[in-house]
């Protein structure tokens, strides 16, 4: 290919999929600069830490800095361990609470293991901005500060909410979106990746970059992909999200759980789906297929990115005999199992602790009586054994889905 065909394509790989790119033209002479001299451009990815777990609304830009990694530039993911002690207010009504040393450093390892089930770790840098923001001083602080004033902060859709509503606002909160531009100051990046609810932190990492003399770095914004429940951001503290390192059963089982006008949107940000493919999907439901079926799809497809193909075919077992078959509700209530026996024995105080049961005893008559299922079929024996996954059926329309820590 020609280096204008090698710019297109890179642009069109970029874009594909995006809500917004800002910078495209000085984007598209970086890449041509690249090719000229063969040096990959800087890719930023911040990542706050601020819960253990990635889930797929995490996955929609890991997997766009992917693409972009596999075209040879270089990504840096930032953890935010310094600025994670602020505590971004990002689309809430207050504050975050900001997050101790100890739960800053076990999400981000937490947070390192999972990201390479999806980037190439070798290919992949992971800084933490306490490395450069722990060495500031007051006066370079006050430098800092001094770039930004209080109505452009105020432009920013939650300080402005909170500020007209009369909810308070930390000033060390200001400093956040701040310290997050400076990261991208430090890295010299080229492209920063978020979300369209980071619109005005990337937004601010160019500004300050120009205002310290440096070319500003292109701005790529990603869709927000909706929860399970197919209306609010995918969060782990809704309870609406699918974590990547859950149970195959448990994902299939959540990701059938979608509504029906949300499966196009998944195909699109949450698999690797090829764009032929993905018309085919289009046409079919516009058809009237059952939406049923490509949901079906759609749960294989994701299950199988982060399981192997024999566990994915299980869960699906798994979810026609206990969801379809014996009629078990999608949606049971997650009841935490602390695993030791690996049987119902462990189930007995989670179990009267939830007020499913009234004791142990009561659970032992049940299941003399029948009273108790596991996954649509009957139980006699606490030595049953159990899994993350399993659907028990106590009593009259009592269901719990076990999730085994």
């Amino acid at each position: 290919m020609t280096i204008n065909e090698q710019v297109k394509h890179q642009m069109q790989v970029i874009k594909k999929g995006a809500k917004q790119l800002v910078g495209e033209e000085a984007l598209a002479a970086k890449i041509e600069k690249s090719i000229l001299t063969g040096k990959p451009l800087t890719v930023k990815f911040g990542m706050d830490p601020s819960a253990p777990d990635i889930h797929l609304g995490h996955t929609v830009l890991l997997r766009k800095l992917r693409q972009i990694q596999d075209m040879g530039h270089s990504i840096v993911v930032v953890i935010g361990d310094f600025t994670g002690k602020i505590g971004d207010p990002t689309g809430k009504s207050k504050g975050r609470k900001a997050m101790t040393d100890r739960e800053i450093l076990q999400n981000a390892q937490t947070y390192q293991e999972q990201i390479f089930r999806i980037l190439d770790r070798d290919k992949t840098q992971v800084r933490f901005n306490g490395e450069w923001l722990e060495l500031l001083n007051l006066e370079q602080v006050l430098r800092l500060a001094s770039t930004i004033t209080v109505s452009r902060m105020l432009e920013r859709e939650d300080f402005k909410n909170r500020f007209q509503s009369n909810t308070p606002i930390g000033l060390h909160e200001f400093f956040y979106p701040l310290m997050q531009a400076f990261d991208s100051v430090e890295l010299e990046a080229d492209l920063e990746l978020g979300g369209t609810d980071q619109t005005f932190n990337l937004l601010m990492g160019r500004a300050l970059q120009k205002e310290m003399g440096m070319e500003p770095q292109a701005a790529l914004f990603m869709p927000i992909l909706e929860g399970i429940d197919g209306v609010e951001k995918m969060s782990k503290s809704l309870g609406n999200y699918i974590g990547i390192d859950e149970d195959a059963r448990v994902m299939f089982q959540k990701v059938m759980q979608i509504p029906d006008h949300r499966i196009i949107k998944y195909f699109e940000l949450a698999t690797d789906i090829l764009p032929e493919e993905l018309q085919k999907i289009k046409e079919q439901l516009a058809d009237g297929i059952n939406p049923r079926d490509s949901k079906r799809l759609l749960a294989r497809t994701i299950t199988r990115l982060y399981h192997s193909e024999e566990e994915t075919k299980e869960a699906e077992r798994f979810f026609t005999e206990a969801f379809v078959q014996r009629k078990v509700p999608q949606r049971p209530d997650t009841l935490q199992v602390v695993m030791d026996q690996g049987t119902l024995y462990d189930c007995l105080r989670p179990l009267v602790q939830a007020r499913v049961i009234h004791s142990g005893n009561e659970f032992k008559r049940l299941l003399s009586q029948g009273g108790v299922q596991k996954n649509g079929q009957p139980v006699e024996k606490l030595e049953e054994g159990i899994r993350t996954g399993d659907v028990l059926k106590v009593g009259k329309g009592k269901f719990v889905r076990l999730e085994l820590v």
